[in-house]
C-alpha cells in the first residue's frame, strides 16, 4: 500500500461515485444507515456509558459502511451483518479496531468537554423554536468562540479518523500508525477532500431548495417533517457510500494488497 496524490477534481468524481452506488442498492444501503444511527441513538438512552459505548462502535460501523458500498458496486445486496464485518477478523485486528473506537470516543468527548468549558453554558440555553432566543445565544462571544473551536478540533478528529478503520482491518495497521496514515493521506490530497466537502454542501443546499419549491408547489407542507426527515437521511447515507472511494483512491493498493480492495470500476 502507497499514497496516492491526487487532484483536487477527484473530490467531486467521490460524490459522484458516492451517489451512484448508493441508487444502486438505496433500500439496503439507507436501510443500514438507520440501522447505525438506530444503534447509536438506543445505546445514547444509558447514562454515561451508553453514550461512549455509542462513540466507540463508530469506526467499527464506518468500516461496515465501506464494505457495504464494496457489495453494493459489485452488484450485490449488503446485508446487515457488513455492519459486523470489523469484528469477524482475527483477533489483533478487532482488539485494533477496539482500541481505535476507545480513542475516538475518548477525543470526542474531549471535544464536547472543552467547547461547554468555553461557551459558559449558553449553548444549553439555544431554542431554535424561538427566534429571539436562538439569535441572542447565537450573537454571544462565548457561543460563537466555542462554536469556532468545536468546528475546528472535530475536522480534525474526522481527519485522524477518516481513513483508520480501513487502514486497521485491511492492512492491520496499529491504531496510532492508522491515525498518522489517515492524517498524511488527508493533508497531501487536502484540495480532494476540501472539493469534496463542498462538493456535498452544494449538492445538500441545492436539493434542499429544491425539495422546499416541490413541497410549496404540490401544497405538502403538512407532510414536510417526514419527506424532511427522509431526505435527510438519505442524503446521509449517500456521503457515507462515498466514504469508500475516499479510501480506495487514496492509496495505491499493489499486488499484495487485500482482494477486495480490487472492485470493478464503478
Amino acid at each position: 500500500m502507497r499514497l496516492q496524490i491526487l487532484s483536487a477534481g477527484t473530490g467531486i468524481t467521490w460524490v459522484k461515485l458516492g451517489v451512484k452506488t448508493f441508487f444502486k442498492q438505496p433500500l439496503a444501503l439507507g436501510g443500514l444507515f438507520f440501522m447505525f444511527m438506530a444503534l447509536t441513538s438506543f445505546l445514547s438512552i444509558i447514562p454515561v456509558l451508553g453514550t461512549v459505548m455509542a462513540l466507540a462502535i463508530v469506526p467499527a460501523a464506518t468500516l461496515g459502511l465501506m464494505v457495504a458500498s464494496l457489495e453494493a458496486l459489485r452488484g450485490k445486496f449488503p446485508m446487515p451483518s457488513v455492519l459486523l464485518t470489523a469484528f469477524k477478523a482475527d483477533k489483533p485486528r478487532i482488539k485494533a479496531m477496539l482500541a481505535l473506537g476507545v480513542m475516538y470516543a475518548t477525543c470526542f468527548l474531549g471535544i464536547v468537554l472543552l467547547v461547554s468549558a468555553i461557551d459558559g453554558g449558553t449553548l444549553d440555553k439555544l431554542d431554535l423554536a424561538d427566534p429571539e432566543k436562538a439569535r441572542a445565544v447565537m450573537d454571544n462571544p462565548d457561543f460563537q468562540t466555542a462554536l469556532l473551536v468545536g468546528i475546528s478540533l472535530y475536522s480534525v478528529l474526522s481527519v485522524m479518523f477518516w481513513h483508520a478503520p480501513g487502514l486497521v482491518h485491511w492492512y492491520g495497521m496499529s491504531p496510532t500508525k492508522a491515525i498518522f496514515f489517515s492524517i498524511v493521506a488527508c493533508m497531501r490530497n487536502v484540495g480532494a477532500y476540501v472539493m469534496y466537502g463542498l462538493t456535498w454542501m452544494a449538492l445538500l443546499m441545492g436539493a434542499s431548495v429544491l425539495l422546499a419549491v416541490v413541497l410549496g408547489t404540490f401544497g405538502l407542507a403538512a407532510f414536510g417533517r417526514p419527506i424532511l426527515m427522509a431526505f435527510a437521511l438519505s442524503m446521509a447515507a449517500m456521503v457515507s457510500t462515498s466514504v469508500y472511494f475516499t479510501f480506495r483512491d487514496s492509496f495505491v493498493h499493489t499486488e499484495e494488497s487485500p482482494a477486495e480492495m480490487h472492485p470493478p470500476a464503478a
